[in-house]
């Protein structure tokens, strides 16, 4: 009488067990990147949000705050500095001559290690041009902000 086979070898299950392994092993850190350059990517989108706002309250000729504007020469620009979870949102380096850096620092815990800490600069200089830096990794970053 012959035994018929069912089921699986335990070679074959260490065989499939060692393929999810490594498979796992690539795809965890590749996930991790993604995760760190999509909240570079929503930060930056968020300060970009409030770019227009921020051209028009200079061309005004008034100063644009993010925190409730004090002076009759300040203008708020419609988003709070914690509208987003993963840091604070600032204006830094205002000048009447139509500088602005708008800020956004990520928070030093609840986002990936490879931003934390970090900032998005949006700058605009006495010519009316904007450009974008940031101390992220070149790898995290948002394809149209320098590296610092």
């Amino acid at each position: 009488m012959t035994r018929k086979q069912s089921g699986f070898t335990l070679i074959e299950l260490m065989i499939v067990v060692a393929i999810i392994g490594i498979l796992a092993a690539i795809a965890i850190p590749q996930y991790q990147n993604y995760v760190a350059r999509s909240e570079a990517a929503s930060a930056l989108a968020t300060i970009r949000s409030v770019q227009t706002d921020a051209e028009d309250i200079m061309v005004r000729g008034l100063e644009p705050k993010v925190e409730e504007a004090a002076a009759a020469t300040e203008r708020d620009l419609g988003i709070a500095a914690d509208a987003s979870s993963s840091g604070t949102i600032s204006v830094a380096n205002y000048t009447a001559a139509g500088v602005l850096d708008i800020v956004f620092t990520f928070n030093a815990t609840g986002v990936s290690p490879q931003v934390q800490s970090t900032t998005i600069t949006l700058s605009r200089d006495t010519d009316g041009v904007w450009s974008c830096a940031t101390t992220i990794d070149q790898d995290f970053a948002p394809g149209d902000c320098t590296g610092a």
